[in-house]
């Protein structure tokens, strides 16, 4: 199983670089897939079910517009309702190896240094603890903090993440890459005794501002 995660950087239907990040997408050719600051005309495909935030209303989003969606190649069987669904999304996929719930977000949308950040970040907190009263739970996004470097991060905002996954026996499988704030955190009951192979792109940040990235569990 292939979950991957990617920042887009807002593109449009006409943007020149759409054709490089539908090409990238294609390749990476994951089973589950969230992009965040997205388009809804970014599209994989028929072997792929779609789900897509609500639409924002401010007027600083064009037309089609997404903060989140998750691409998968898994059924779903039900969706979790968040306390926002600008912002985040959460869908139930009947994988192989069990039901997994998929929370695609974006923490902070105004990035790390707003008051908004930890508002946001304590109410997924919140979600992130009852979803996995009774669920798997994948926590995949940008969180708009790096967790190995000095890069992109404050105090607060990674101790709290670092805390709940602590609480909820959950791990951070990109913690360690580097200038990266774009994350899968999957639960260890889930991934134990598994091989899990990493992998990055956009290392220079010419198709978009942020890193994206994988993992492969076999």
């Amino acid at each position: 199983m292939k979950i991957a995660t990617w920042n887009i950087e807002r593109p449009t239907k006409n943007d020149k670089r759409s054709p490089l990040l539908l090409d990238i997408l294609r390749k990476i050719d994951a089973d589950i897939l969230v992009l965040t600051e997205t388009n809804e005309y970014i599209t994989l495909g028929d072997k792929y079910n779609s789900f897509h935030s609500t639409n924002v209303e401010e007027a600083y989003y064009k037309k089609g517009e997404k903060r989140v969606s998750i691409y998968s190649k898994y059924k779903a069987v039900g969706q979790i309702k968040t306390f926002t669904s600008e912002t985040s999304i959460c869908i139930n996929l009947e994988t192989p190896s069990g039901i997994l719930a998929i929370y695609g977000t974006v923490i902070g949308t105004e990035g790390n240094r707003k008051p908004s950040f930890i508002k946001d970040l304590d109410q997924q907190i919140v979600e992130f603890e009852n979803i996995s009263l009774q669920n798997n739970l994948c926590i995949a996004g940008d969180f708009n903090i790096s967790f190995s470097d000095n890069y992109y991060f404050t105090n607060e905002g990674r101790k709290k993440l670092n805390d709940v996954f602590d609480k909820l026996d959950l791990t951070n499988l990109t913690s360690n890459i580097k200038q990266n704030i774009d994350h899968i955190v999957l639960p260890n009951k889930f991934i134990f005794g598994k091989e899990i192979i990493k992998d990055f792109w956009n290392q220079d940040k010419k198709l978009s501002d942020h890193i994206g990235v994988s993992v492969t569990i076999l």
